[in-house]
């Protein structure tokens, strides 16, 4: 499959379908390609376009990253 099937077949998915996929695959494909130099700077704007687009205000984020933190840091 090329990437453009792959990319008209996630686009015809329902927002369900699409809020899933995102959720189970994102973790599997961010292992293979985070340690790539550079990788995260280049992502980096497109999460940020990502959160200004859905509303959500940056210092929402940080304090939703803080609570996340504290709770993976209990035993």
């Amino acid at each position: 499959m090329t990437t453009e099937e792959i990319t008209t077949a996630l686009l015809q998915m329902s927002k369900e379908e699409k809020q899933a996929f995102i959720l189970e695959t994102l973790p599997l494909l961010a292992k293979d390609v985070i340690h790539e130099p550079g990788f995260m700077m280049q992502l980096f704007p497109v999460l940020l376009g990502i959160l200004k687009e859905s509303g959500m205000e940056l210092q929402q984020l940080l304090q939703f990253a803080g609570m996340m933190g504290a709770q993976q840091s209990k035993p």
